[in-house]
């Protein structure tokens, strides 16, 4: 075989998908897909060595930019650049669209099922959904019921996780419904791609997602108690060691608002107040990214040093609105997730647009009978945990770690849900070791913003979302954290 360099132009003649997976450019027969056609065109033209040369030059951008996550595990302060990918996924504009509708009516019913289930309950009153399985989910909090968000909207900011099967439908992995993060990692790649490739999204018809921030901006101002043209908004942060500090910052600053830590914050008689060098300034709307554990010590946890004395007693008197809502993260329980297509038929009448992951719940007999019987066949996660966490990949695993899961599901059944494993989609990834393209495994989280409105919340769904790439041979872990990368998402205009 000729290598790279004698050989430029082959670079898609070379590449080999993985067998039983579904590949984002090339089809099963060897062909290059209809939507992925152009892009294809472009990425050979450049050949190796230019694509080698613009893979460098998007890492230097991203080391002089400072795109940063912080990493718990390493000692404290540990920051690590986001690997990134200047090969993108390329999504047809007919697909997109199926896809859209989908997360549309996916947040509509999660917002109808919040508002119930800190309500009148009625969903659980019928048996559409275990009572337990709801009213026992770790973050459910029982002390929000009645209280109802100002501008009647409790999700915000959604990111959903979507993975695409060897069929190549999308399906819905998990829903993110709390603190959802990555949009930073979004807007720096499309800056990274027109940099080292300015010609290329022109040329191919790609929606733009540059509008982000100011969509967040007016989705935020939307809901706020006083005159939404007039409202005060500030993104609360944890601080700076952080895993999504930088997140935090690029926000606050592509928006135009303050960034402020628990300590900038002050409540007087219900109100929420900035302490800034003119004196206090009233606050109307929150972003924050601090968990619900942690928000207000008088409320949750009282050892917290993070939250703000008071913050939901200015949240209940509806003097301020906190995005996303305290209380959300019921939906994102992993034992909660199988349920969402009843709630889309419950409470709109209709059938799912998305399909979903078949999963075992451990806390029903049947299933979890099942899951014992098979633990080397499935991966096992743990309802509350994320990033990878809490998780037997049983294809993968030892005999030992099978059986430690083995006693964990038998002392905690509530606590784990299995699923088969799903071969991930796999997109042509730059190797830099053989300056060539290799298939890596990714999964795409779109972003859903929700506004105020006099009917009833409406949503906007951000062209694309964040691929993570799992960069690793053979691994199906995208997450940063374990080793995983993004790329830039190219989403088309029209059907080509």
């Amino acid at each position: 075989m000729a290598s790279p360099e004698a050989d430029p132009h082959a670079l898609f003649a070379r590449y080999q998908p993985l067998a039983g997976s579904y590949d984002e450019f090339i089809s099963n027969e060897g062909t290059p897909r209809a939507h992925a056609l152009t892009a294809i065109r472009l990425l050979t033209s450049l050949g190796a060595t230019e694509l080698g040369r613009c893979q460098a030059l998007a890492e230097k951008a991203l080391i002089s930019g400072g795109v940063t996550f912080n990493v718990y595990s390493d000692k404290r302060g540990a920051e690590k650049i986001l690997p990134f990918c200047m090969i993108p996924r390329v999504i047809g504009a007919a697909e997109w669209g199926r896809v859209e509708i989908g997360l549309v009516q996916r947040l509509r019913a999660l917002e109808m099922f919040l508002d119930d289930v800190y309500g009148k309950q009625r969903i659980l009153k019928e048996g559409v959904i275990p009572a337990d399985m709801v009213l026992g989910a770790k973050h459910f909090i029982p002390k929000l019921h009645g209280l109802r968000p100002p501008g009647g909207v409790r999700i915000h900011i959604a990111g959903i996780d979507l993975i695409r099967d060897p069929e190549g439908t999308f399906r819905v992995l998990e829903d993110n419904l709390r603190t959802p993060s990555g949009v930073s990692y979004v807007l720096e790649n499309r800056l990274i791609t027109k940099r080292v490739l300015p010609q290329a999204l022109e040329q191919l018809g790609v929606r733009q997602v540059g509008q982000y921030a100011a969509q967040l901006a007016d989705s935020l101002r939307s809901v706020a108690p006083n005159q939404p043209e007039d409202a005060n908004v500030v993104l609360l942060t944890p601080g700076r060691y952080n895993a999504a500090y930088f997140e935090h910052t690029f926000l606050a600053r592509m928006m135009g608002i303050e960034l402020v830590e628990p300590s900038d914050l002050v409540v007087d008689a219900d109100t929420v107040y900035m302490r800034t060098t003119r004196g206090p300034q009233r606050v109307d709307v929150i972003y924050r990214r601090i968990d619900d554990d942690y928000l207000d010590p008088e409320f949750f946890r009282p050892d917290s040093v993070l939250g703000v004395p008071g913050l939901m007693r200015a949240y209940a008197a509806g003097k301020v609105a906190l995005a996303n809502a305290p209380g959300n993260g019921v939906c994102d329980d992993k034992a909660v997730y199988p349920f969402v297509p009843a709630m889309i038929k419950y409470y709109l009448g209709e059938e799912a647009k998305l399909e979903q992951v078949r999963t075992f719940v451990c806390a029903r007999e049947e299933d979890r009978r099942y899951v014992l019987e098979r633990l080397p066949q499935l991966v096992v996660k743990a309802v509350d945990e994320a990033g990878g966490n809490g998780m037997l990949m049983g294809p993968q695993a030892s005999g030992a770690e099978c059986a430690e899961f083995r006693d964990r599901i038998n002392a905690e059944p509530r606590r784990y849900i299995a699923q088969h494993r799903v071969e991930l989609s796999t997109c042509p990834t730059w190797d830099p070791s053989t300056l060539d393209l290799v298939p890596r495994r990714v999964d795409l989280r779109p972003f859903i913003l929700t506004r105020s409105s006099p009917s009833a919340p409406s949503s906007w769904v951000l062209p694309g979302g964040l691929t993570r790439v799992a960069l690793r041979p053979g691994s199906y872990v995208v997450n940063s954290s374990q080793g995983g990368g993004s790329k830039d998402t190219w989403v088309q205009k029209a059907a080509t």
